[in-house]
């Protein structure tokens, strides 16, 4: 099989190296050279978009996740089987998948009839990642959806939680998005708004994607484009 790998942390991400390293076979990292987080589906339509081939299918792209998965399918790797999309470094949980630059580059591939995932990581903070762990996880959930099938118009929208040092392992559990907002509030200074809010109070509908990653299980949700 042949994988297009991208995100939207930026091509030098801790995230996208450990995915890329769990990938085994034909596989081409197409990623934008600056963080996107929280940039949705946005495209770049106004000006040509810089790409830097870095060698070994690996694309520097300057342009968004969507324009990266776009150039992949369109014209550096129109034949790919796969796009994988991650490990972005935060959750991407229920409504977050309208914000998230990870997830819409995955759902840019569905669009076109490609098979997709997007992969998160939930932080509890002030924890760091155990990106050793998290790939063991990731690893997981990648032999079990690449060979499930996947109704066309369709993608895997998965987040693996954040656990304690003694946890080794975590239960892959399908769910569906949860459709409860943002906690959100705003903080004013000197006539700015800045956004409030605590991630690990959101509202978590019962076996909802939040409740069941919250709960220390990996959340795979099927989502129609």
């Amino acid at each position: 099989m042949k994988f297009v790998i991208t995100n939207d942390d930026g091509i030098k991400a801790e995230g996208i190296q450990t995915l890329s390293n769990l990938v085994e076979g034909d596989k081409w990292v197409i990623a934008p050279n600056q963080e996107y987080s929280g940039c949705g589906h946005q495209i770049t339509t106004r000006r040509g978009i810089g790409v830097e081939n870095l060698g070994d299918n690996c694309y520097s792209v300057d342009g968004t996740p969507a324009d990266c998965s776009r150039l992949a399918i369109q014209a550096l790797a129109p034949d790919v089987d796969w796009l994988l999309s991650g490990i972005n470094a935060g959750g991407n949980l229920g409504v977050d998948m309208y914000l998230s630059g990870t997830v819409a580059a995955v759902r840019e591939a569905a669009i076109s009839g490609v098979k997709a995932i997007a992969l998160s990581h939930y932080i509890k903070n002030p924890q760091k990642i155990d990106w050793i762990l998290a790939s063991k996880l990731t690893k997981k959930v990648l032999n079990l959806l690449l060979t499930k099938e996947l109704p066309k118009g369709h993608f895997w929208n998965v987040n693996l939680p954040h656990l304690q040092p003694y946890q080794t392992d975590a239960k892959i559990v399908f769910c569906t998005p949860s459709k409860d907002p943002l906690p959100l509030t705003f903080k004013i200074k000197d006539n700015l708004y800045f956004y409030q809010g605590n991630y690990s109070q959101r509202q978590k509908a019962k076996d909802s994607d939040i409740d069941v990653c919250f709960s220390d299980n990996i959340a795979v949700s099927l989502v129609k484009i």
